[in-house]
């Protein structure tokens, strides 16, 4: 099982950070009886972890030799392998870079690593065998891509920060076989490139005759690269520590959980 890392953005919402800002230290993680500075792109890979993942592939860019150098071992069980992306050129540019690696008969986790969600097992609630998207509510949708579902769940389109959006609930993660992958990456192909977000890539996908599914068991999103983002996770991540030492469930509303992307910033 792989999971994909895309994290050669340039990071221009938070600058000026000394490194990557997929290593700008969000919380902290017990290292054995040690607690340590917990990297915000540990929460994806942790996550990924858990779904089973055994190799997490890290897309980089120039000058994010600090990602390989923190990753080199792994983590956990999973090795790690590393993907350059020349250019900062959009996120379907950056995940099929990948797809040599990707065998037609195995799972694929993709996720944002300056982000954090709950619940941490979000990708077991994903079916292995279709393309299938982790949905999260959030309260300003025009600023994500939207998914639009049946009431089977099913896809039916997905609204890239569209003013108008016709459902609150917006995609953080997804999963998929490598078949339905490498297919994606034939139709981007096919499209000479144009897509740079996924979302208009799916549409494409759907309108072919492809399918896939939006699950909505996410329950807190936050997008790490902003200020107020970072804050916000901090916020999160305490209050989610509060409750795990009483043994209570954590539901952060949309309006404190959900810190979006700026239009036309992706990394």
């Amino acid at each position: 099982m792989l999971g994909i890392v895309p994290a050669a953005g340039r990071g221009s919402r938070i600058q000026p950070l000394g490194f990557s800002k997929e290593l700008l230290p969000v919380g902290s993680r017990m290292d054995g009886q040690t607690e340590r500075p917990c990297a915000v792109s540990e929460y994806l890979v942790r996550r990924m972890v858990r779904n089973g993942v055994d190799r997490i592939c890290f897309i980089i860019g120039s000058g994010k030799s600090d990602i390989l150098e923190y990753y080199a071992a792994g983590y956990d069980s999973a090795a790690a392998i590393f993907v350059a992306q020349p250019s900062p050129v959009g996120l379907c540019d950056a995940i099929f870079r990948a797809a040599p690696l990707v065998a037609p008969e195995e799972t694929v986790l993709i996720g944002l690593p300056d982000t954090i969600w709950f619940p941490e097992d979000g990708f077991c609630h994903l079916p292995d065998d279709r393309l299938s998207f982790l949905l999260f509510p959030v309260d300003r949708p025009e600023l994500f891509d939207a998914v639009v579902v049946d009431q089977d769940g099913r896809v039916e389109q997905i609204q890239v920060k569209q003013q108008d959006a016709a459902t609150d609930w917006v995609w953080g993660a997804f999963k998929m076989p490598g078949c339905i992958f490498q297919r994606l990456a034939a139709l981007w192909r096919e499209r000479d490139g144009c897509d740079e977000y996924f979302g208009t890539l799916v549409n494409a996908y759907l309108a072919a005759g492809g399918k896939a599914w939006g699950i909505k068991a996410g329950s807190a999103y936050v997008d790490v690269g902003t200020f107020n983002g970072y804050r916000t996770a901090l916020r999160l991540l305490e209050n989610n520590d509060a409750s795990e030492d009483d043994g209570t469930a954590i539901f952060v509303p949309p309006s404190r959980s959900h810190v979006p992307s700026l239009p036309g910033e992706g990394g």
